[in-house]
């Protein structure tokens, strides 16, 4: 936690733990906690060291859309209130194109698309890497 107090280190900790909804599962091991609880845990504990830069993979994995909901809200209340930047590497489309500011899109490695996430979502290359090649034939004019 950057400091040698025990008593700032507690208090750190009370502070994340209440700011990310956590300090009523206190008495409990985190493998014993929901999954959408396991990952709040997961962030809390990185932004226990005050980061400039939050990494996060797949942070909605294994969530149904309530709790999609509920961490996408967790984000972006770390970085308005926290002003920490976040940076996704993520597959749920739908928490990708809410929160983000700028979108980077991958196909096997090489960059194919960069921008905001509306233009993103238009993009030819984009549409044909994520929904498939026929999926494009057989909707052309609904993607145009």
């Amino acid at each position: 936690m950057r400091t040698r107090s025990r008593s700032e280190a507690k208090s750190r900790a009370d502070e994340i733990l209440e700011f990310m909804k956590l300090q009523d599962l206190t008495d409990y091991l985190v493998s014993e906690l929901p999954a959408a609880a396991q990952k709040r845990v997961t962030m809390a504990t990185a932004l226990g060291s005050r980061p400039k830069l939050l990494l996060l993979d797949e942070v909605a994995a294994g969530l149904n859309p309530s709790e999609i909901e509920d961490i996408m809200a967790s984000i972006r209340s770390v970085h308005e209130e926290m002003g920490v930047t976040v940076m996704l590497i993520e597959h749920v489309m739908e928490l990708v194109m809410k929160i983000s500011d700028r979108v980077i899109v991958l196909d096997y490695g090489e960059k194919i698309a960069d921008g905001k996430p509306a233009e993103v979502a238009k993009n030819s290359k984009v549409i044909k890497a994520y929904l498939g090649e026929r999926y494009v034939k057989e909707h052309a004019q609904e993607l145009s």
